[in-house]
């Protein structure tokens, strides 16, 4: 990979991991209601099944679904249930009772994280544009291996990011209604995520 390319993957996915996005938003809320040290698994979450995900895709997975083209409605299905299930799971989040440790519910797992990857239309489009822009022409499995690497390099402390945002709003949000009015918002950003997923062509 030269170094011109090297640069632009690196700015690509700085951009695209750091801007909001499903991911993001599940992230922050989780910081929210539940502090840093229960989010971490999430975040690693994120950042795993991500780096896992392009590595797939640029394996020739997505030969599969290319092959199998009513696994594009099964995908925009999922995606679709999920998101709303995280809206409906964040407007519901039960507000704290003090210690990040004591609260009422609970945050999304690592595992929960790793697979909405599959489901995350943001995802899907980050690891295609990866794939097709910043592979080498030779499309090797090095060339794979080294984007994937590279770009959950990359995400790991820009979504860290959004989960110390996360904590630091919790102070702010210490008041219920606050917090509520919060987690009613995220949860409408993250509706509003499946625009592209609804409407694109």
């Amino acid at each position: 990979m030269t170094p011109e390319l090297l640069a632009g993957l690196a700015f690509f996915s700085f951009v695209s991991s750091i801007t909001p996005g499903p991911n993001n938003l599940m992230v922050l809320v989780s910081g929210v209601n539940f502090g840093m040290r229960r989010t971490w698994p999430v975040v690693l979450g994120v950042c795993g099944g991500f780096t896992l995900m392009i590595a797939l895709v640029g394996a020739g997975l997505i030969g599969v679904f290319n092959a199998y083209p009513l696994s594009y409605l099964v995908l925009k299905t999922l995606s679709i249930c999920y998101l709303l299930f995280l809206a409906w799971k964040t407007a519901t989040a039960a507000p704290p009772s003090g210690d990040a440790s004591q609260r009422g519910g609970k945050p999304v797992s690592f595992f929960q994280a790793a697979m909405f990857q599959w489901v995350n239309p943001k995802a899907w489009v980050m690891a295609l544009t990866a794939i097709s822009a910043f592979t080498p022409p030779s499309h090797s499995l090095f060339g794979v291996v080294l984007v994937a690497v590279i770009f959950g390099t990359i995400t790991l402390p820009s979504v860290s990011a959004w989960a110390v945002l996360g904590v630091q709003l919790r102070r702010w949000l210490s008041d219920p209604v606050k917090l509520r009015v919060f987690n009613y918002t995220i949860a409408a950003l993250l509706v509003a995520t499946l625009y592209p997923v609804l409407f694109a062509q």
